[in-house]
């Protein structure tokens, strides 16, 4: 079986970059293809060199690469290999990321910064991409950086199904890190049956990258089980403070629930120690043993993913698999 999927006269080309084989490799067990071969490596200086070794040409290709340390490599080796499908006359080529190179910086904070996340959008069509697809940016509103379609993936229903079996449902709260996650606090707490809300008041020095603050928890929390959701962990200061002041408050149980598992040190330690009885994540992003500790669930996105390039190939509706709601 090749990595060609055929429809009529519509081909499906699923690629890998070399960052995250894994992943992708489960994305074509789901799809029912394997991934297509191709050759990557790199010379002496860093540069990258990379082929596919069958042809594209005419085909849908999608491009998949998770955006982990070193983060800049492999950044560009997609690029690289969406400017290979193109010259090598793909029909269509998708980028699927699923976890955004760049995506919080989405904004200035002061004046000459940057909006990388922009430049990454406008790297990518200028490569060649036809379009995008990520799971839970980190804005949603980075949506509108590419000129193109961008189908944006809520891995919820996969954490929520998790999350349902683990919890007492006359317990529970869900608990946002910060105000900006009060919007995703309030659709967790809709599915987990409408349970009530808290978020931790929090602030960041802008000038330092990986602090903040938390100061207190606005909400009751006393005697509950409290689930904190977010989108990412990076070195997982704000989570554990948050673990912290939560306890503090008279929480009975603290959960852990995040999409993209960075995990950049000391995370881990950080996790383990902090007194949260289970951190679940899933695996947008490799996990390596040195990262994982005894509390960690890693549940998997292939199956999500491979249903988004699915609808995308068949030209469905990648909403639709959301209730409407994406």
């Amino acid at each position: 079986m090749s990595g060609i999927i055929t429809t009529g006269e519509k081909r499906l080309v699923l690629a890998s970059g070399r960052a995250y084989p894994e992943l992708t490799e489960q994305i074509g067990n789901a799809l029912g293809c394997d991934v297509i071969p191709t050759t990557a490596y790199d010379f002496a200086n860093g540069e990258i060199y990379f082929r596919f070794n069958e042809s594209v040409r005419g085909a849908d290709v999608f491009i998949v690469q998770s955006m982990t340390a070193p983060i800049n490599k492999w950044l560009m080796e997609q690029l690289i290999m969406i400017d290979a499908a193109k010259r090598a006359s793909a029909k269509r080529i998708t980028v699927v990321a699923p976890f955004y190179p760049y995506a919080r910086q989405d904004k200035k904070h002061k004046g000459r910064e940057p909006v990388s996340a922009k430049l990454v959008s406008d790297m990518y069509q200028a490569a060649g991409a036809d379009r995008v697809m990520s799971v839970d940016l980190h804005a949603a509103q980075a949506q509108g950086f590419f000129d193109g379609p961008v189908d944006h993936l809520w891995a919820m229903p996969v954490l929520v199904d998790y999350v349902r079996q683990r919890i007492d449902l006359e317990k529970v709260a869900v608990v946002s890190p910060d105000a900006g996650r009060i919007r995703v606090a309030e659709k967790w707490a809709a599915k987990l049956g409408n349970c009530p809300l808290a978020f931790i008041h929090k602030t960041r020095d802008t000038s330092r990258p990986n602090v903040a603050v938390a100061n207190r928890v606005v909400g009751d929390v006393r005697g509950r089980q409290c689930v904190i959701v977010d989108d990412l962990i990076d070195t997982a200061g704000t989570i554990t403070e948050a673990v912290r002041v939560l306890f503090q408050e008279g929480a009975d149980e603290v959960i852990v629930a995040a999409t993209h598992g960075v995990l950049s040190a000391p995370a881990s330690q950080r996790l383990a120690s902090c007194g949260a009885s289970e951190v679940i994540i899933t695996d947008t992003l490799p996990v390596s043993p040195e990262q994982q500790f005894d509390q960690l669930t890693i549940l998997s996105v292939a199956p999500l993913l491979a249903r988004g390039i699915h609808e995308v190939f068949e030209d469905g509706s990648v909403t639709s698999m959301f209730d409407g709601e994406a």
